[in-house]
């Protein structure tokens, strides 16, 4: 439905306020071939000689196209080519098994293809004729075709040319169909979630706003975050509608790849999951990196480990600890610092930086316990101003189901009435975490429903677990995983790589140590078990079901658990 006076929230409005507003400001992207340049008023005309291409192809309204490409100016370019023209974007995770990318073309039936040309080798590995018999062309990035068994194809660049640099836009209802995003599909199938223009829109509004991830036209942005994964958290709408400058790291880059963008481009704003700013962190250790220019760092996909704010803070920029879900368009909260508590002592602060912070705004929340029942947060009680004390505050002390609910939040799955079921309920979407809330609103996920430890009937947070073994210089990264015990149903073993100088066995034992300094003796892990590496998703999240399965053997913390750390038998 559109609004009253015939504005309908559609994404239409970002494009040409760029276009018009900041007609020269820089579009950078580096590529398997070098860093490309341009500006707003060529990325507009490109991206009308993109739609026409697709009428030309036979592409309709409602239509899907699909994407498996890296964040670069091509993938860009289907961003607003594809949905404004009224068909809808299918951003694919080129990272998950053939036998998902399948399922996921299949369902959802994408008309056409693009490919980055990097990324040939995984579509033909997962090519399967039935499942991408709905795929009329294929278009592979860049101004060639590498070899490749996949019919019909074309370079990008030879599908857009000759095509005008104009297109008469449709107008546009807010609730067409403008993009697609399928879950990971971590514990099943894929789960796919379709965003209208309104839902986009909406979002893109939220997340401009000083409690959102603002962004300005002075800024120069770049999201690691992949493009495929929930559209960058929404930066390249947020972007384009500030009329910020762009920089995209192209094909899998490493961490001297992000430093030397920051560096060259003067990157100002970036966003990615932890492991990436792990790697940077370790990059800058080793080598001289100039990171003046760079103001804030959004942190998303688990949390960000207390060492890893505070490194950044002595580098002068702010690390914004931010949480999503891709059933969100993706963002849901941040954890800025409420006016009242920019006065606070640093402890107090931290505290609340660490935390996945507060619901932005046009969100509601509600946390819901284990017997259905609502968690209350907010009372006099725990609102008292005598509660503000030099040390930092503790979290409420109830855990319970998130439950969320706005305007970029969807209401179903595509096609999966079963999970429907499972997941909704009056509107309000069950997110599947685990979080408390303290007395100032601040959300803190202790963990995810499938990943919460019961032992001995009660709940160990693998997340804290994981901060807090994280904040020792000898590990570079950890994890912890519930492992099966005859007695306690679950005891927790925690997973670390070591840093290159670290002294493994001195290590685990100061690792343990600061776990009992902070936790009672029953959230101890029973062992520490060191890994080259651990296993992560396709978004670079630790992939503690692989874990699982491996580590799936009570042997590992038989004996293991001392009588007087266990807690009550249920």
């Amino acid at each position: 439905m559109n609004m009253p006076g015939g504005a309908p929230q559609t994404l239409r409005p970002f494009l040409w306020r760029a276009e018009h507003l900041y007609p020269e400001t820089e579009i950078v992207s580096r590529t398997a071939g070098g860093i490309e340049r341009y500006d707003y008023a060529a990325y507009a005309d490109r991206v009308a000689q993109l739609a026409n291409a697709l009428d030309e192809a036979g592409v309709e309204e409602g239509d899907r196209v699909g994407t498996v490409c890296w964040n670069d100016h091509w993938h860009f370019e289907t961003y607003f080519a594809v949905p404004n023209r009224g068909s809808q974007l299918h951003t694919i995770n080129p990272l998950l098994p053939d036998h998902h990318l399948q399922y996921i073309v299949e369902n959802a039936e994408d008309r056409v293809l693009f490919v980055d040309a990097t990324l040939l080798e995984a579509v033909e590995a997962a090519y399967d004729p039935e499942a991408f018999e709905s795929v009329e062309q294929f278009v592979v990035t860049g101004d060639r075709v590498p070899h490749t068994d996949l019919e019909p194809v074309v370079d990008y660049e030879s599908f857009v040319e000759g095509h005008p640099a104009t297109y008469d836009w449709p107008d546009l209802d807010e609730d067409q169909p403008a993009g697609m995003c399928y879950t990971s599909g971590t514990t099943g199938k894929p789960k796919g979630v379709e965003y209208t223009h309104q839902m986009l829109w909406s979002h893109t509004m939220a997340t401009l706003t000083p409690q959102g991830v603002p962004a300005a036209d002075d800024d120069v942005v770049m999201p690691v975050v992949p493009m495929f994964h929930v559209n960058a958290w929404g930066f390249p709408f947020s972007m384009t509608a500030a009329g910020s400058k762009h920089v995209y790291p192209g094909p899998s880059p490493d961490p001297a790849d992000l430093a030397g963008l920051i560096e060259q481009e003067g990157v100002t704003l970036t966003a990615g999951v932890p492991t990436v700013w792990l790697g940077l962190m370790e990059h800058c250790k080793e080598h001289e990196v100039d990171l003046s220019s760079l103001e804030r760092v959004v942190v998303g996909g688990s949390a960000a480990p207390e060492a890893m704010i505070r490194w950044f803070d002595e580098h002068d920029v702010e690390l914004l600890h931010a949480w999503g879900m891709t059933e969100m368009s993706p963002i849901g909260s941040v954890a800025h610092l409420k006016s009242d508590l920019q006065d606070a002592d640093e402890g107090t602060k931290l505290d609340k930086r660490t935390k996945q912070g507060l619901m932005v705004p046009g969100l509601e929340f509600r946390v819901i316990d284990e017997n259905g029942e609502e968690v209350e947060w907010n009372s006099a009680e725990r609102r008292s101003a005598d509660s503000r004390a030099a040390e930092p505050r503790d979290d409420g002390e109830d855990f319970g189901e998130l439950w969320v609910r706005g305007p970029w939040v969807t209401q179903e799955y595509y096609r999966r009435p079963e999970a429907n079921e499972a997941d909704f309920e009056d509107g309000w979407l069950k997110t599947g975490d685990i979080v408390t809330v303290d007395e100032d609103g601040y959300l803190k996920i202790v963990d995810r429903a499938k990943d919460v430890i019961k032992s001995g009937g009660e709940w160990i947070s693998s997340v804290e677990l994981e901060n807090a073994i994280m904040a020792h210089d000898g590990v570079a990264e950890a994890t912890v995983i519930g492992v099966p015990h005859d007695r306690w149903q679950e005891r927790p073993v925690a997973f670390v790589v070591p840093t290159d100088e670290a002294d493994r066995p001195t290590v685990e034992d100061e690792v343990l140590a600061m776990v009992r300094e902070e936790f009672p003796d029953w959230w101890v892990p029973d062992d520490v078990m060191y890994v080259d590496e651990i296993p992560k998703t396709a978004t670079g999240k630790f992939d503690k079901k692989v874990l699982r399965e491996e580590y799936d053997d009570e042997s590992l913390v038989e004996g293991k658990v001392p009588e007087e750390a266990a807690p009550e038998d249920d």
